[in-house]
């Protein structure tokens, strides 16, 4: 358990670092995804089943969905003509 927690935070940072390096709008939400799912791994290793539980549901599926609608909704509109 030593070794997995310094990798598991050197993870995290990595993952988190991708959201934010990552410029396209798509990637950057899938990013988003793979960092909760990192974090619930992390949450899950330090033995607080419960966050990991709510970092799943929120971080990993429900927020990146979200985004993603926003982002078709935001692509799928016509642009609007000046008068």
């Amino acid at each position: 358990m030593t070794v997995i927690l310094p990798l598991l935070f050197l993870l995290t940072a990595a993952s988190g670092t991708a959201v934010v390096l990552v410029r396209d709008p798509t990637r950057q939400v899938f990013a988003i995804a793979v960092n909760g799912l990192v974090l619930t791994v992390l949450f899950d290793a330090l033995q607080a089943p419960d966050v990991a539980l709510s970092e799943l549901a929120v971080g990993s599926a429900a927020v990146p969905l979200l985004f993603l609608v926003a982002l078709m909704a935001v692509r799928t509109q016509p642009p609007e003509e000046k008068s």
